[in-house]
């Protein structure tokens, strides 16, 4: 789980920009043959809290034409700074240069939350892909143009946050420093981590840090921590100077391996116990980490914290501890006791639901929790680890009152990624009866920083709602669709109906729904007023249902916040995609199209049925390009997301959906099955798509489309 976005942003207007890029960007459409902006790397990565500092974005695609900057997280604003003229404006409808490298600044106040915050653009050309900034709490250096060599390290003052690029081949950086007698210093490399989100960045940098002497003597050095992050501490014995290295530990390189290293010497903080603790409630905690004043300190999440993971700083003494992870609940918190709990004859026995906080305290230890169940009740088995920055690579076993294993886990999946922490949902008890909980580091490892949570809870139906995608562009007078998937858990059959939150002025929702049964994916398909301006905002969709329970009792009422997930591409085209905290609709210019025209919006079809729909394409002057058209959202020849009822499908016999050159006519021929049950209004879309590259398209969207299938006579 993380912390919710809140939009903190300022748009900048356009007409603060060149009058003259201005004037020539929109005195013609803005053609689909340029991509939405794809943020590469943010030079320096990171930003001191209370300060304003420009940064320069570098994207694939152009930015021209930035207007807002949106940011996750509190405490900072961010705004385009214009670009300058060009020395040679382009002509009267002349199609202005790509520019690829943009000045943001952004404004930190001394408050915000050290740490890693998204953001992105709004252009012309929609919103871009995620970029990463780091809030830091130290000055920040940039590294220099030649510190390649350790004769030429350069020279910074510690405490820093140190930025740079492990750029090319072969790059070495080097920093010089001093250092006292006894004087403590820890160096947090951050780079790997920041290129998960970065769309087209299809290789990441695997750091590699070194600490040496004057006459180049490894002193320490490290190499995974944070995943493939170092992080290094050290104290000095002799006061003089001192080299800092950094590389890629394969010797490659990329321009766009931003780094930042964060050396101080204040307490760092790996792991707390209790990691679990509720809102409102002072927690005594027992810390473990480095440069600790103490081992133990208080912890008080503000009363009315939404429950999951926190990361909050700790006062230690007179300084302040890096974001320190905790995990709200309001669930009965039962913490790990000091005696024996290796095995089942000595396991303490926790009632169902139960948090469970507790630490892996030393190689080889085995934690053991005993609970009760009836025959047929199913329980699930969640492990907050990793993902609370603990270096506990869980894994569980569920063993009955012998001792004997019944059931064994070890890596889990969220939503579409897979994490080390364990998710064991649905177990079902095979007996009434005591079972046991085992949990142990997989690789039998165990210390300061092996903290856990286990939520042990009944298992009960439940969604998850996926959105394929992150951004949706439109134009005046048009529409775009965004694609929901659910995925069901536990008995859960039914409707989901979508909802969605923070539509800009001027845009409309047509909110489908996911039908029953078989049905995955549902559809909501936005539009832009005819006179909408530019401007953009975050949307926030969520889905709700309702699950028949037993006899006498009402029906569960759910509702789940949809998941966006932004596309990266991999080698070869392959498309994988990573959760973001937001997407955004962004309303542009007119572009490629002006309309999509459907002879009709209300398609009713009896089993067994077809009936067909003319597309009417209003493209703009001199827009000749292909055109696909289709009802199904595809890469390449995957399916990633089909609205239609259950039965219906796409006649391609009976279609055109090819509409070469100035062609501007199509047909699409929807198809029932004999068996295709019954459905009413069910919302889709046609959509026109243009072929930007290999791997990506420009997509528009008709108005929506309802598709009904009547009962079989």
């Amino acid at each position: 789980m993380t912390l919710p976005l809140l939009k903190i942003c300022r748009g900048f207007t356009l007409a603060s920009l060149s009058a003259c890029l201005i004037t020539n960007m929109l005195a013609a459409p803005a053609l689909a043959q340029t991509s939405y902006p794809m943020l590469m790397s943010l030079k320096p990565v990171a930003i001191q809290v209370g300060t304003t500092s420009e940064c320069e974005v570098q994207s694939r695609y152009t930015m021209l034409g930035a207007y807002q900057v949106f940011v996750s997280g509190n405490g900072i604003q961010a705004e385009v700074v214009p670009p300058e003229a060009p020395k040679d404006p382009p002509k009267p409808g002349e199609k202005p240069k790509e520019l690829t490298k943009l000045k943001v600044k952004f404004t930190v106040t001394a408050d915000a939350l050290p740490g890693v915050r998204e953001f992105r653009l709004a252009t012309p050309n929609g919103a871009s892909t995620v970029g990463q900034l780091v809030v830091v709490r130290d000055p920040v250096i940039v590294e220099s143009a030649d510190n390649n060599t350790a004769d030429k390290a350069q020279a910074v003052t510690l405490p820093a946050t140190l930025c740079g690029t492990i750029e090319k081949v072969e790059d070495f950086d080097f920093y010089k420093f001093t250092a006292t007698a006894g004087e403590s210093i820890s160096f947090h490399v951050r780079c790997q981590r920041l290129q998960d989100k970065i769309h087209d960045l299809q290789v990441h940098a695997d750091p590699i840090l070194f600490l040496r002497d004057t006459k180049g003597g490894v002193l320490a050095m490290s190499d995974n921590t944070f995943f493939a992050d170092p992080f290094l501490t050290h104290t000095f014995e002799q006061a003089g100077e001192y080299l800092l290295e950094l590389r890629d530990v394969r010797y490659h390189g990329n321009v766009h391996w931003e780094y930042c290293i964060e050396a101080n010497s204040r307490p760092y903080v790996t792991g707390a116990f209790p990691t679990a603790v509720k809102a409102g409630i002072e927690t005594p905690v027992e810390l473990s980490g480095v440069f600790l004043p103490e081992p133990k300190g208080t912890m008080k999440i503000p009363a009315g914290t939404p429950n999951g993971s926190r990361f909050l700083p700790l006062t230690l003494g007179n300084q302040v501890s890096n974001p320190v992870p905790f995990f709200v609940t309001d669930l009965p918190i039962f913490i790990e006791p000091a005696t024996d709990n290796n095995s089942p004859m000595t396991a303490p026995t926790v009632e169902v639901p139960q948090v469970i906080s507790g630490r892996v305290e030393s190689e080889a230890d085995l934690d053991c929790y005993s609970f009760v169940a009836k025959k047929g009740e199913k329980f699930t088995f969640e492990i907050l680890a990793r993902r609370l920055a603990s270096n506990l690579d869980s894994f569980i076993r569920i063993l009955n009152d012998k001792g004997q294993p019944l059931r064994e886990d070890d890596d889990g999946r969220f939503g579409r990624l897979t994490s080390a922490d364990t998710f064991l949902e649905g177990w079902e008890a095979p007996a009434d009866g005591t079972f046991t909980v085992e949990v142990r580091d997989v690789h039998l490892r165990g210390g300061p920083g092996y903290d856990y949570v286990l939520q042990i809870t009944r298992t009960v139906p439940y969604f998850e709602l996926q959105l394929d995608t992150d951004k949706s562009l439109l134009t005046p007078g048009m529409s775009a669709a965004i694609f929901a998937r659910v995925v069901r858990k536990h008995g859960f059959t039914g409707e989901v109906q979508l909802h969605v939150n923070g539509l800009p002025p001027g845009v409309t929702a047509t909110c489908g729904r996911i039908l029953g049964g078989k049905g995955q994916d549902g559809c909501i398909v936005l539009t832009a007023a005819a006179d909408a301006g530019m401007l953009a905002s975050e949307l926030y969709v969520h889905g709700t249902a309702t699950h028949p329970q037993g006899e006498g009792q009402p029906p569960l009422q759910l509702s789940t916040p949809a998941t966006p997930f932004q596309e990266y591409y991999s080698p070869g085209g392959g498309r994988g995609h990573y959760p973001v905290e937001s997407h955004v609709v962004s309303v542009g210019p007119p572009s490629d199209l002006l309309s999509i025209k459907l002879s009709d919006t209300e398609i009713r079809l009896k089993p067994g049925e077809s009936k067909q729909i003319t597309v009417t394409l209003e493209r703009s002057k001199d827009v000749n390009h292909n055109v696909t058209l289709d009802m199904l959202y595809k890469h390449l020849d995957s399916v990633y997301a089909n609205s239609l009822p259950e039965g219906v499908t796409i006649d391609g016999n009976q279609s055109k959906t090819l509409l070469t050159g100035s062609t501007s006519e199509g047909l699409i021929t929807l198809k029932a099955d004999k068996t295709a049950p019954p459905v009413d209004r069910q919302v889709g879309v046609v959509m026109a798509n243009f072929a930007i590259n290999f791997v990506m398209k420009a997509t528009y969207a008709s108005p929506a489309v309802f598709v009904t299938v009547e009962k079989a006579e």
